[in-house]
């Protein structure tokens, strides 16, 4: 029979004095006090492994670890060996599990997740993600544990940036980091998401447009137009003549090579790579646009190229001719005209769509495929393969001689 060895008492262990060699006070069951010559008292448990083996455990130092706290790990440990577990290796993987979760913040998976998108999104789009966590989301949260966020943490996060107004950057911030939570439980390191309902309790974000003129506005856009051509140079003045003439993106307009522009037949194909959604890095639209060049757009286009033909660029920039003209040359030539907040680049689609199909009865197919929109309709979109070109070339001659009786009218005015 065992030998009986009497419990410590809180009194004993606080009087225990220091020795030249480190000495024990038991108090049962395999625990027991070791008094060090420096003066520490450490708290240990020896045991038999399941196997047999000899071994023991360390608990902390005392006071720091109580006599209730020691013996309260001594039993969990007993109780492991009657189950005929390991103590040691159990306590490595426990502390092994809490060093992951401590490591797993929302920070780090914010960015692993980043990286695995790459190669879904531009990279401008890529940019944006990163930095708009940089600024509102890891400051507030990043460096906790993707385990202890609440749904609290997130939110009041996402209220900072509604605040000062940007409600749209707040939508997606939430939106992101609902998607970095439903990565961290894919990869088993989070069991539940915080922000997954987040976007029921934001703000309303008001319903805009770019900024557009009706139909009734095209005599005094005209007007502007033709009254502010001294103000401008020939290029931005063709520029701006093209997009009310022929309606294409911004983009596809500054940014055009000589290369692109068939000047003897009089066509200008743009090729799929520099549509909108040719620039999707997934399911890209690989059909290049037809832009239907009127004979106005095409006698415009003749005229520069005496001027900028010996470059690559149809609108070169004005301070380096190996870069296209700056967007922001179209918006100050616009607010020149006194349209600043009232109209954009983006503003002669929408002007031309709804004249198109309001005021010259042109069939809203039509006009979608001059403007290179995706039908709305996925089975629409994977039937219907016409171009409409017949129609699209007569369309926009049309639209072109409606815009020159527009002028003589608005210049008489």
């Amino acid at each position: 029979m065992p030998k009986r060895v009497p419990p410590l008492t809180q009194l004993q262990i606080k009087a225990a004095k220091p020795k030249e060699k480190p000495y024990k006070l038991a108090d049962g069951g395999g625990l027991y006090v070791e008094v060090m010559p420096a003066g520490g008292k450490l708290w240990r448990m020896k045991y038999r492994q399941p196997d047999g083996k000899e071994n023991r455990l360390s608990f902390g130092s005392y006071p720091d670890v109580s006599l209730v706290d020691a013996r309260a790990r001594r039993d969990a440990t007993r109780q492991l060996l009657a189950e005929g577990k390991h103590p040691g290796r159990v306590r490595t993987e426990r502390v092994s599990h809490q060093q992951a979760i401590a490591a797993n913040t929302f920070e780090k998976l914010a960015r692993e997740w980043h990286r695995t998108m790459l190669g879904q999104w531009q990279p401008q789009t890529a940019h944006d993600i990163l930095h708009r966590f940089e600024l509102d989301i890891f400051p507030k949260f990043g460096d906790l544990p993707v385990t202890e966020i609440r749904t609290q943490d997130v939110l009041d996060a996402i209220r900072a940036v509604e605040q000062r107004g940007a409600r749209e950057i707040a939508r997606r911030l939430t939106a992101n980091c609902a998607r970095v939570f439903r990565y961290a439980m894919r990869s088993g390191r989070v069991e539940r998401n915080p922000a997954e309902y987040l976007k029921e309790v934001l703000e309303p974000q008001e319903k805009g447009h770019f900024a557009a003129l009706g139909a009734d506005g095209l005599p005094a856009l005209v007007r502007a137009m033709y009254a502010n051509e001294a103000c401008m140079g020939m290029p931005t003045r063709t520029a701006m003549r093209l997009m009310l003439l022929v309606f294409v993106r911004t983009s596809e307009l500054i940014e055009t090579p000589w290369d692109e522009i068939d000047l003897e037949r009089g066509e200008w194909i743009i090729p799929w790579q520099r549509m909108k959604r040719g620039k999707r890095r997934i399911n890209p639209d690989k059909t290049d646009h037809h832009v239907c060049l009127p004979r106005q757009a095409l006698a415009l286009l003749r005229q520069l190229h005496r001027l900028t033909g010996g470059g690559s660029w149809v609108f070169p920039n004005t301070r380096d001719a190996d870069r296209p003209m700056s967007n922001n040359t179209l918006l100050k030539a616009l607010e020149r005209m006194g349209y600043k907040g009232s109209m954009t680049g983006h503003g002669f689609r929408a002007l031309a769509m709804g004249t198109l199909k309001e005021q010259l009865g042109y069939r809203h197919e039509v006009v979608d495929r001059q403007l290179a929109h995706a039908p709305k309709d996925k089975l629409q979109s994977a039937y219907d393969r016409a171009n409409y070109l017949k129609e699209r070339r007569t369309m926009m001659q049309h639209w072109a001689d409606y815009i020159d009786e527009v002028a003589a009218e608005a210049m008489k005015a």
